[in-house]
């Protein structure tokens, strides 16, 4: 072990570290890829070829939690403070499950998401972005907030249509989806628990009114496609049912807000970037991969070992647990010429932004579409952007990336 290999750990909490963890991962990946976190039996991967070589082993690598020794003793130190409604809905959703109970879940709602279908949603999307963008230059002023303004209403918009979701509760989903996606992270803070309970508590009350109402009166939405499916035959449970919804809809918008509000930011701070999108709007979908690449909604995705195995000359036990760091393997230049650089006409561009394997984002469609009209919107609308901060803040989640606001000041 070299003297730099045994000095680092990875701490993504420390405020230098969450500002900006790129330099992190590039020493991490030069000097430890395989890396021992300060928990036993947690590892960190940062090598593009490493993390998507576990993303596409499921029969080596469980994407079900309780199969990890951290997670079990996680659980069993703080049983008081998790109770049985975060590890149910953790349990029956698609995202924590593999197969066969994945397939069945995912093949319920796949054809809603499918490139086709988003196609045809396209049109309404860059009405919805237009209408967004109208409200920000008739209120007159040079600086507005990407992420309160353009970045969550849109895909909030969009995934609540998708389930029928009335337009007088999504400012609920906004209180509570902060609170819930903090469970993603691979390591919570036991003080943060009752915060991430109470907004898991929320949601499947919400659902199980809704649920109940889709029941009686169904429609063509997707939501009550899954109450359809549950009440004519043994595909999904009711818990399974509720824990897909609540899957649909956070993961539906918490993404597409990180890669909006990245992929602004970036540009905004390479304007030789943004004058090239603006000169030239075709350049919008590899322009959209590049800012997925360059600053990834979703950092971190973990797996667990069903078998012991071997990564990068170190063995690895079964029912330890691998965080494969998609976005550090994103900048890894094995893969990628100059990662550091941002270049929207980059090709070759297979970045791991939306995973890989049978977990590969089921809404990558979607997300790709609406941060296309967005950032294609903003760009063209207006003739400068400049941060309208000396400082961004970061939203808490290591798990997701984001800015928790981002004020830009523009000129039309």
């Amino acid at each position: 072990m070299s003297v730099e290999e045994g000095l680092l750990q990875f701490n993504p909490f420390l405020p230098e570290v969450h500002a900006d963890p790129y330099p992190t991962y590039r020493r991490l990946r030069e000097f430890d890829p395989v890396h021992g976190t300060l928990i036993p039996g947690v590892w960190l991967l940062t090598r593009h070829a490493d993390c998507l070589a576990v993303l596409r082993d499921e029969r080596r690598f469980s994407s079900d939690s309780r199969h990890s020794d951290f997670f079990a003793e996680f659980s069993a130190m703080f049983a008081e403070q998790i109770p049985d409604l975060l590890d149910e809905t953790r349990a029956r959703s698609m995202l924590f499950v593999d197969p066969p109970d994945h397939t069945r879940l995912r093949t319920l709602v796949k054809k809603a998401f499918t490139a086709r279908v988003v196609e045809t949603m396209t049109p309404h999307i860059h009405e919805v972005v237009a209408g967004l963008l109208d409200r920000v230059v008739e209120r007159g002023e040079d600086t507005f907030d990407v992420i309160g303004e353009v970045a969550y209403p849109l895909p909030t918009t969009v995934i609540s249509e998708i389930l029928a979701i009335p337009e007088e509760d999504r400012d609920e989903f906004r209180r509570w989806s902060p609170d819930l996606v903090r469970a993603l992270d691979p390591f919570i803070a036991p003080d943060i628990l009752p915060q991430v309970s109470a907004a898991a508590e929320w949601f499947r009350t919400y659902f199980e009114r809704v649920i109940e109402e889709r029941r009686r009166s169904p429609g063509d939405d997707v939501l009550s496609g899954l109450v359809h499916a549950q009440e004519h035959g043994d595909r999904l449970t009711r818990d399974e049912v509720i824990a897909t919804a609540i899957l649909l809809l956070v993961a539906g918008h918490e993404t597409t807000v990180n890669l909006i509000g990245n992929g602004i930011l970036a540009l905004v701070g390479h304007p030789d970037q943004r004058r090239r999108l603006r000169a030239d709007p075709a350049l919008i979908r590899p322009a959209v991969e590049e800012l997925l690449r360059f600053d990834s909604p979703v950092q971190l995705t973990g797996r667990t070992l069903l078998e012991d195995a071997e990564i990068g000359g170190r063995t690895l036990r079964k029912g330890n647990q691998v965080i494969t760091c998609v976005a550090a393997a994103n900048r890894d230049p094995a893969r990628f010429t100059d990662p550091d650089r941002l270049d929207i006409e980059r090709q070759d561009n297979h970045h791991l932004a939306f995973s890989a394997g049978i977990h590969f984002c089921l809404g990558a469609p979607l997300a790709r579409a609406e941060g296309q009209a967005a950032i294609l919107a903003m760009t063209q609308r207006f003739r400068s952007m400049e941060l309208g901060v000396d400082e961004v803040e970061w939203r808490p989640t290591v798990t997701l990336r984001g800015p928790a606001r981002l004020p830009v000041r523009v000129a039309g």
